[in-house]
C-alpha cells in the first residue's frame, strides 16, 4: 500500500476528509521554504504537495507565477525540490508528498533518471499538468510502474465523453478543479461542485480531492464535507509572499486543516 493509500485508509477510519497543502519549493528561499514544508504535517496538513518552480506556467494564476519566479530567482532547482523530500523523510517517513509542476524540467533531466530520484527521495505521487492522458506513455506509466502515483486533474469542462480517458491510468487520488481557470480565481462553490464529485466518484473509487478557489477554514470546511478532502495553495502562499512568520504561515495552515478535517 502506497503512503497516498495507507493516508486515505487512515482518514477514513477516523471518519476524516483529508487535507493537502501547496507550496512552492525555494519560496521565499531555500531555507525559509524547507522549514515551513518541514512544519506543514504538525500544522495538520495530510498530503504535501510541492510546487516545481517553473518559467512558463499555464495553470497557475499570479500568485503562484510570483512564487515560482522567487524559487527560480534564489537558485531553486529540481534537484534542490528533492532535496525538499530528502530532508522531511529524515523524520517523517508516512506524510505522502506530491510533487506538481510542469513537464519541461523532468523531461530535461530524463524521466529514468528522474524517476528514480523521485523514488529515492520518497516521493508518492506526481501532478503534471501538461501532459495529457493521450501522453500517457511519456511519464505516466513509467511512473506507475515505479510505484509512484500519477494524479490526474479533471475540470468543469472535461465531460462525460472525455472523464474515462482522464481516469484511465490515475491513481492516487484524482484532482477536481473547482473552477475554470488559473489556481487563485474565483472562490470554490460547494453547490457547484457537489454534483461534479458525484459525477466523478461515480465512474471512479479513487479519493476526489477538490482544489483552486478554498482560501479560507470556512470554505475548506464546506468544500471537504462534499468531496474526500480539500487543497489549498495560493492562500497559503501569498502569506508567504507577504513576508510572514513561519510561525504565523503553519498557523494558518493549521486553521484551514482544522477546517478540512470538520467537513
Amino acid at each position: 500500500m502506497s503512503r497516498i493509500d495507507a493516508k486515505f485508509a487512515q482518514l477514513r477510519a477516523e471518519n476524516k476528509k483529508a487535507f493537502v497543502a501547496y507550496v512552492m519549493a525555494g519560496d521565499p528561499d531555500y531555507d525559509t521554504g524547507l522549514e515551513v514544508v518541514k512544519g506543514l504535517p504538525a500544522a495538520g496538513v495530510d498530503i504535501i504537495e510541492l510546487g516545481m518552480p517553473f518559467t512558463d506556467p499555464m495553470a497557475d494564476g499570479p500568485t503562484i507565477q510570483l512564487a515560482g519566479q522567487r524559487a527560480l530567482e534564489g537558485g531553486q532547482t529540481l534537484e534542490k525540490t528533492l532535496q525538499y523530500a530528502r530532508e522531511l523523510r529524515k523524520k517523517d517517513d508516512t506524510t505522502p508528498i506530491v510533487m506538481m509542476g510542469y513537464y519541461n524540467p523532468i523531461y530535461s533531466r530524463g524521466v529514468d533518471t528522474f524517476l528514480a530520484d523521485a523514488k529515492a527521495a520518497g516521493i508518492d505521487g506526481l501532478i503534471i499538468v501538461d501532459l495529457p492522458p493521450e501522453e500517457d506513455d511519456e511519464l505516466c506509466i513509467p511512473a506507475q510502474e515505479m510505484g509512484i502515483n500519477f494524479i490526474r486533474l479533471a475540470t468543469p469542462t472535461t465531460d462525460d465523453k472525455r472523464l474515462p480517458k482522464v481516469l484511465e491510468n490515475t491513481s492516487g487520488f484524482v484532482y477536481y478543479v473547482s473552477v475554470t481557470g488559473i489556481t487563485g480565481a474565483a472562490a470554490a462553490q460547494a453547490d457547484e461542485v457537489g454534483p461534479e464529485v458525484a459525477r466523478i466518484k461515480a465512474q471512479t473509487d479513487l479519493p476526489v480531492i477538490v482544489g483552486f478557489g478554498i482560501k479560507t477554514p470556512d470554505a475548506a470546511e464546506s468544500i471537504a464535507s462534499i468531496a474526500d478532502g480539500a487543497v489549498v495553495g495560493s492562500a497559503i502562499v501569498e502569506k508567504i509572499a507577504a513576508g510572514e512568520s513561519v510561525a504565523d504561515v503553519l498557523a494558518f495552515v493549521k486553521s484551514l486543516a482544522d477546517g478540512a478535517h470538520r467537513g
